[in-house]
């Protein structure tokens, strides 16, 4: 996946949620703009902790890191392109 592609979904106003599909068959869903990071050759996103759990102040449960090799699809969670 090319970064600007990403960016693109991250800048996009207003924000529309999307989830990053990996070569691994894994999937990870970006619910905000501050939950995921671009650099150069990965996105980091951020998972939420679980609702279900006691909750530890604004500190995530983990980050996924993903190489921009790795990342072969984003899709919208509403169904529209960013």
């Amino acid at each position: 996946m090319r970064q600007h592609e990403i960016r693109e979904y991250l800048r996009h106003e207003p924000f529309r949620p999307f989830r990053v599909h990996l070569s691994n068959g894994q999937s990870h869903d970006v619910r905000h703009p501050e939950l995921a990071a671009l650099t150069r050759h990965s996105v980091v996103v951020v998972l939420p902790e679980d609702s279900s759990r006691e909750t530890n102040g604004d500190v995530p449960d983990r980050i996924i890191q993903c190489d921009l090799v790795h990342v072969v699809a984003l899709e919208p969670l509403n169904g529209d392109g960013p």
